[in-house]
């Protein structure tokens, strides 16, 4: 006959496995910490994204080569074949709108790249995995974009804007105003615009398609408006021409190229309902399509 053998002692169990009030697990709690995720976790998340990419260099490098390089150059054959006399009205600041033109399409391109990108290698999926709320996705890849764009354009316009006031000696002296409308006013225009890009990436998830849509957007306006000859569509024609982009970038210097349509801060206010109005669409957009 067998003799009953006495339980065995059970060691205690070590304080992570320690039951947590109302665990699905009794006995087991996991002894990494969970952390309740908020917008700047995905600000943080979209930082990375956005300065470990190339993309990123290669268009703002360009954007600051042709900013620089192009208002500086104007300054410098304004400076050398105009006399002192013929500069008396002019405005210095505004021989950095040229470069301007161009970069903008840079920094166009950067803000589609920024969500159309992801939609095209497949990297969306793992980003709304780890960040389930999209309206969370989209506003931090907005505000790190956006603040990334203003940066660099105050940036580069502030320096050509310093540099050519130095070279054209004979031109008026810029007033307060025209310094922060001619420097601020227009970075803030120029990444309005970008942010605009952004929110048509992520609508149309194409790279290719958002970018066609946006440089028309920036051209075709004026394109048009320059062909129009028929005497019946003249006040189509001066429409197209008063709200071009390149007519709006203008009217953040004194030498606007139309005497009607936006002027002083309108071109902000413009390019903001415009962004706010896409934004509400790029979100319900989101809410409703499959990754």
């Amino acid at each position: 006959m067998s003799t009953p053998q006495p339980p065995m002692p059970q060691a205690a169990a070590p304080d992570w496995q320690a039951a947590a009030p109302g665990s699905p697990y009794p006995g087991y709690t996991s002894p990494i910490p969970v952390v309740r995720t908020h917008l700047g976790h995905a600000i943080s998340s979209e930082w990375t994204k956005i300065r470990s990419v190339r993309s990123t260099m290669w268009t703002l490098g360009v954007f600051l080569l042709l900013v620089v390089g192009i208002g500086l150059l104007v300054a410098a054959v304004v400076a050398g074949q105009a006399s002192e006399r013929s500069l008396e009205d002019q405005n210095p600041l505004s021989f950095g709108v040229f470069g301007l033109l161009l970069g903008s399409m840079c920094i166009i391109t950067l803000g589609v790249l920024t969500t159309a990108s992801e939609y095209g290698t497949g990297m969306i999926r793992t980003t709304m995995t780890a960040c389930p709320s999209r309206a969370r996705v989209l506003a931090a890849k907005a505000i790190v974009f956006f603040a990334v764009a203003f940066t660099v354009t105050f940036t580069s316009v502030l320096l050509v804007a310093v540099v050519d006031v130095a070279m054209l000696k004979g031109a008026k002296v810029p007033s307060g105003g025209e310094w922060l409308k001619g420097t601020f006013g227009i970075s803030l225009y120029i990444a309005l615009l970008g942010l605009l890009s952004l929110l048509v990436g992520s609508i149309i998830r194409h790279s290719a398609g958002a970018i066609t849509i946006m440089i028309a957007l920036v051209l075709a306006p004026l394109v048009i408006a320059l062909f129009m000859f028929s005497q019946a569509l003249e006040k189509v024609r001066q429409a197209l021409f008063d709200y071009s982009i390149p007519n709006q970038l203008s009217a953040f210097y004194t030498n606007r190229l139309s005497d009607t349509g936006p002027t002083g801060w309108d071109p902000v206010w413009i390019a903001l309902g415009v962004t706010a109005v896409a934004f509400a669409g790029a979100v319900a957009l989101l809410q409703k399509r499959d990754v």
